[in-house]
């Protein structure tokens, strides 16, 4: 399958003229810049790319390939960061020359226009992983902020119609936007509106952004008003799903091979808790709270203790897991009273530690 992007490019540096200026060496290290930016939604240095094993290129090669990809209009420096990240000549040089040299063309296209959030990938991960090792039902909360505030925003040019809107916040939670625009934008609008947006917005939560700030940015935004409140609308939706907490489980029927969970009554009633997973929000809140207060980073659960009143016949031990950031997250197991205490408490200890360890890494 062949993929035809549409775009007018216009910048003097087409995708044909770039293909015979770009050496190998100079494709390999724009092709890991685009990849890794991508990936985490961070600007990207040279020690990073050096991580690459098929580029097998010292750092210092790498910042001189760099600096050459930055004069040639292939990456830039956003803001103060000593990081790159790819202009839209680079992602359209990429699109048209490097997915087709490197990659399935239809992963990624994926990849550029409608990212997966790791995060989630991962929460699930670590809940099914739980569920296998220890054979009881698992579950994991997405983090939870206060007041969610916005890290940073991107815009690209996909093509004269849509504005692709790369929206960071508060824990590294990416939402990829398709933003139509009535005309085309040239490559000097993109860039003042990418200087406006994160000139002002950063940093801020849904509270801080009003009704006078907004009338500052339509001001300086001139005739692109419209396109600015388009991206506004986007900004505001992703900062508030960005604090809305999804819960992930695992192992919902392991809770049948246990003789005491297994009666029809009460094994329906923890299924549908498990699936339909409303009523988990009350031990995650019920988790943070005690974990606020004692800062002891497990909770054990037994009968009675439940906050969840479907599971008064189990034993739940939970625990917390931070980002750098100041987000928090629960991690709980949930299986009978006589479950391996000692088992389950170690291998959350093990566990959060591990997240701990990720989410500091990404942050």
């Amino acid at each position: 399958m062949v993929i035809k992007m549409a775009g007018k490019n216009n910048d003097k540096r087409g995708a044909n003229h770039g293909a015979n200026e770009l050496n190998e060496r100079k494709r390999k290290v724009l092709w890991a810049v685009v990849q890794d930016y991508s990936e985490t939604a961070e600007p990207v240095g040279s020690r990073t790319i050096a991580k690459h094993p098929e580029l097998n290129l010292s750092s210092a090669t790498i910042r001189n390939e760099m600096a050459d990809l930055e004069d040639m209009g292939y990456i830039l420096q956003p803001h103060t960061s000593a990081g790159r990240i790819p202009s839209d000549t680079g992602y359209r040089f990429y699109v048209d020359q490097l997915m087709t040299e490197r990659d399935s063309e239809h992963e990624e296209k994926q990849a550029l226009i409608q990212r997966v959030d790791k995060m989630e990938v991962l929460l699930k991960q670590v809940a099914n992983a739980l569920a296998n090792s220890t054979n009881y039902a698992t579950m994991v909360s997405s983090p939870h902020y206060q007041n969610v505030t916005l890290k940073f925003v991107q815009l690209s040019q996909v093509d004269h119609e849509h504005l692709l809107a790369v929206i960071v916040t508060q824990g590294n939670i990416v939402k990829n936007k398709m933003i139509q625009v009535e005309e085309p934008l040239s490559n000097e609008d993109v860039l003042k509106l990418n200087v406006l947006l994160n000139t002002f917005l950063q940093g801020l939560s849904l509270q801080d952004i009003n009704l006078a700030l907004i009338q500052t940015m339509r001001e300086q935004a001139g005739i692109r008003q419209d396109v600015l409140e388009r991206i506004l609308e986007e900004i505001a939706k992703a900062i508030h799903d960005a604090d809305h907490m999804e819960i992930y489980t695992g192992g919902a029927t392991n809770i049948l091979k246990y003789p005491e969970l297994g009666n029809p009554d009460t094994a329906t009633e923890l299924l549908d808790t498990l699936v339909e997973k409303k009523a988990l929000t009350k031990l995650v809140d019920s988790t943070l709270e005690s974990d606020s207060d004692n800062h002891t980073g497990i909770q054990v659960y037994i009968g009675e203790e439940s906050p969840v009143k479907n599971m008064k016949d189990c034993s739940i031990v939970t625990a917390t897991y931070e980002l750098a950031e100041g987000g928090t997250g629960t991690v709980g197991i949930i299986g009978p009273k006589r479950m391996d205490y000692k088992k389950v408490v170690k291998t959350l200890k093990n566990l959060t530690e591990e997240l701990d360890d990720i989410f500091k890494d990404k942050s």
